[in-house]
């Protein structure tokens, strides 16, 4: 049993904090933007698309814009929505917490989208780059989920249980850590080794993203307290669950799509 007495500041300088989860997202940035240009040379080896790879140091800041407003609108409407329509100022103090893996997913699809029609290339070919640095940030995120002790998991007796302080005095699963393994490294080296495969099928790690993170986060949830303002939606499951199945019925349609396409 670990006591949890970690603080999510790493540095504070009074005019200006350092917070763990801020640096998880820089450094999130930074190593995908490095990785995503490897995957990006790699792939044009072997399909004929035109593109400048500069063009991706533009896409960055499209992805930023898309997460921070995609995560923080996806928070809002799909787990806090009664609370910011009584309190709409609130919407935009993202630096209080409140963000949404799936409503940055949709921001990033969405962002990707937007930017690829202006670059004139393929969308899937963007979101397959983008599908397979993604764990990184995934995992350092879940890592500085912890460090704050946020999204604690269920109570438990296993002996690797987690006391978090600040909540209660209840031995608790240290489900961050769990999805931290699951969503982001697991799934990093399931999609790394296929999108560095010879036949390269375009699409393929995007669907293939829906599908295993939907199941990594589900099983996740099993160990994951919901969220208070929610709790289980049909007193069954939880909102992180609903989500993650829409996931993967989507990632399983598309594949599907895709298979017919190029018949393999």
């Amino acid at each position: 049993m670990y006591i949890h007495n970690l603080e999510p500041v790493l540095l504070d300088f009074g005019f200006i904090v350092i917070r763990w989860y801020s640096l998880a997202y820089i450094f999130g940035i930074i190593l995908g933007w490095w990785l995503g240009k490897k995957i990006i040379k790699h792939i044009l080896k072997n399909i004929n698309i035109k593109f400048n790879i500069k063009d991706f140091d533009d896409l960055i800041t499209y992805l930023i814009i898309s997460i921070i407003i995609g995560g923080r609108l996806g928070y809002i409407i799909f787990y806090n929505l009664r609370y910011y329509i009584n309190n709409p100022l609130d919407i935009i103090k993202v630096w209080e917490g409140g963000m949404s893996f799936h409503g940055a997913l949709l921001g990033i699809i969405i962002g990707t989208y937007l930017f690829s029609k202006k670059k004139n290339v393929p969308t899937l070919f963007l979101l397959d780059v983008i599908a397979c640095v993604s764990p990184i940030g995934i995992f350092l995120g879940r890592i500085a989920n912890f460090i704050n002790g946020e999204l604690i998991g269920k109570v438990t007796k296993v002996s690797w249980s987690v006391i978090f302080p600040a909540i209660d005095s209840l031995p608790r699963h240290p489900s961050q850590l769990y999805e931290a393994v699951l969503e982001g490294a697991i799934l990093f080296l399931i999609l790394n080794s296929i999108i560095f495969k010879q036949r390269y099928i375009m699409g393929t790690c995007s669907c293939l993203f829906l599908i295993y993170y939907g199941i990594f986060r589900i099983i996740s949830e099993f160990f994951r307290q919901p969220d208070i303002q929610i709790g289980y939606l049909f007193n069954l499951i939880s909102m992180g669950t609903l989500l993650s199945v829409f996931m993967i019925i989507a990632g399983l349609i598309i594949l599907n799509i895709l298979r017919k396409k190029n018949e393999y």
